[in-house]
Formats: structure tokens, C-alpha cells, sequence
């Protein structure tokens, strides 16, 4: 039966053997306590009359008043709604983009093309969304873009993708897969590595052609990893990019491209009512929250859960 002090010795011998890891982990530990830990004392802005003069802690208290007079507001649900829709079709037409170019460079088997094409593929996500809208732009608009230029000389009319609605959406989910695929497949390839060839050599003896072996080995193998990220990512629904939304949005479209990161920037910075955003972006921090519980929640039925 171990003593208290055989599990301190313990305890200090492993940390000694681990030093260099914990040291390694320490500018980890402060960059989330220092921009995630720290900055949650802000929150309580949300329940005060702010101003610059009193600071956040001798303000004076205002209870729920700008909670109350958030949802008065008749925009309110329709920034939400622009949220929740944009943040759910980012995350279910381009989750499944990540795990099939994961797949498909798993099966390259020419080195040289399968280099060429990862490194093509990952380089749009080193782009900061300046540039993609500028692509974007350059593609899209309805004056100078390449396809209108396109359509023109080929007898068409011309067509306003960025003032439409359901086109802008289109060219917002596009160019978010475009930019962001390459990258997220990284953890798909690496999760991809952990599989046992000789499930695939068992499969092909069977009589498994090469997609019934994806279907039957490699989703299998790789559905943690697949459960993993479909609740990181749903902890995100709320959390639309405001760069990615700020470069593509114009008033005209205003209706489905004001979104709570935009409303916040708007209000909160350029009109300086920093009680009633900061309310705002808590109540999408307790939404976020309770996606990702309920998320986990159903992973955990299928003993796929994250805790």
C-alpha cells in the first residue's frame, strides 16, 4: 500500500523526467490565461453602465437592463438567425470537404503528385481574408469580374453574385471551403496513419473493392477523430469570422450578412455601447456552450464522446 510521501516521491520523480515537457507547456498555459482566462472578467461589463471614467469595476450595476433591451431591439433575432444559418451550413456543407481530401491524398500513390497537390491545397489557408475577398472581387464583381467579363462575351447578361442573397451565401461557403480545406485535413491524414494495413489486406482478400474498403476501413478507423471535430466545430455555429464576413458583406445583403461579430464591431466599437454588445457577445458565448454540451451528449450515446 503506497504512503503519502511514496506518491510524493513519485510525483517528484515524474516530474523530473517530464520537466522539458512542462516547460515547453508553460507559454501555452499563459497564453490561455492571458487572452482566454483573463479577459472573461469583462463579461461583467454586460451587467453595468459602462464608461471609460469608472472602469469596469466601479461602474455602476444596471442589472439585466441591456439583456432586456437587446432583445427589444428588432434586429436582434434577425442577427441571430443570420448566425445560427451561416455558422450551420459552414460547418455541415464544409465538414465533409477536410475528410474527403484526406481520403483521397491517402489513396495518391505517386509521391511527387501527392506533394504537389498538398501543397496547393494547403496554401489558401496562409491567406488572410483581405486577399481572398480581393479574390473574391476579382472574380465575382459585377462590373470588372473575370466570370461577368465572361458572360458578357458570350452574349449572356450579366449577373450581381455579391447582391443576391442566395449567391452571396454561395460564394461565402465557397470561399471558406476553398480557403480552409487544405488545412483541416492535416488531422484527418494524421488520424488516417493510425489505421492497420492489414485491415486493408484482410478487406481486398474478401473481395473489397476500393470503395467498400474506404467504407468499411477507413471511416471506421478515422471516426473518433470525425466525432472529435464535428463538436469542436459546433462550439463554433455562433462564432462566425468577422474578417471572413466584413471583406464579403455589402448593405445591399445586409440581411443575410449582419451577423454578431459584425453587430458587435458596429455598435460596440464604432458606436461605443459596449454594455449592450458585450450582453450580446455573452449570450453567444452561453449558446456556443450549450451546443457543444448537447453535441457531446449525443457523441457519448454512440460512446464517441469528448469527456
Amino acid at each position: 500500500m503506497h504512503t503519502k510521501k511514496g506518491y510524493a516521491r513519485l510525483n517528484t520523480r515524474r516530474f523530473k523526467q517530464n520537466r522539458i515537457l512542462f516547460t515547453m507547456f508553460i507559454p501555452v498555459l499563459l497564453f490561455f490565461i492571458i487572452f482566454k482566462y483573463i479577459p472573461m472578467l469583462g463579461t461583467v461589463i454586460a451587467f453595468k453602465d459602462y464608461n471609460f471614467v469608472d472602469g469596469i469595476f466601479h461602474s455602476p450595476w444596471a442589472g439585466m437592463k441591456y439583456f432586456v433591451q437587446l432583445f427589444d431591439q428588432h434586429q436582434t433575432l434577425q442577427i441571430i438567425r443570420n448566425t445560427l444559418m451561416l455558422g450551420a451550413l459552414t460547418i455541415f456543407v464544409g465538414f465533409p470537404f477536410p475528410v474527403i481530401l484526406a481520403i483521397l491524398l491517402n489513396e495518391v500513390r505517386k509521391m511527387w503528385f501527392k506533394k504537389t497537390v498538398q501543397t496547393l491545397v494547403y496554401m489558401p489557408y496562409f491567406f488572410s481574408w483581405v486577399i481572398v475577398g480581393g479574390i473574391v472581387l476579382t472574380l465575382f464583381s459585377q462590373d470588372s469580374g473575370f466570370i461577368n467579363h465572361f458572360i458578357r462575351q458570350t452574349g449572356g447578361e450579366i449577373y450581381p453574385f455579391l447582391y443576391k442573397p442566395l449567391s452571396w451565401i454561395s460564394i461565402f461557403l465557397g470561399s471558406g471551403i476553398w480557403k480552409e480545406t487544405g488545412f483541416n485535413a492535416i488531422i484527418y491524414m494524421a488520424a488516417l496513419t493510425t489505421i492497420d494495413p492489414s485491415r486493408y489486406e484482410a478487406a481486398c482478400i474478401d473481395g473489397a473493392n476500393k470503395w467498400r474498403q474506404i467504407w468499411h476501413v477507413t471511416l471506421p478507423g478515422i471516426r473518433s477523430t470525425i466525432v472529435l471535430m464535428l463538436i469542436i466545430s459546433t462550439g463554433s455555429v455562433m462564432e462566425v469570422s468577422f474578417d471572413k464576413v466584413y471583406v464579403l458583406q455589402n448593405s445591399i445583403v445586409s440581411d443575410v450578412s449582419e451577423v454578431i461579430s459584425t453587430y458587435i464591431y458596429r455598435v460596440g466599437m464604432q458606436g461605443g455601447q459596449f454594455s449592450l454588445t458585450t450582453a450580446m457577445g455573452l449570450f453567444e458565448s452561453v449558446v456556443a456552450f450549450i451546443l457543444v454540451l448537447t453535441a457531446n451528449g449525443i457523441a457519448r450515446k454512440f460512446d464517441q464522446g469528448l469527456w
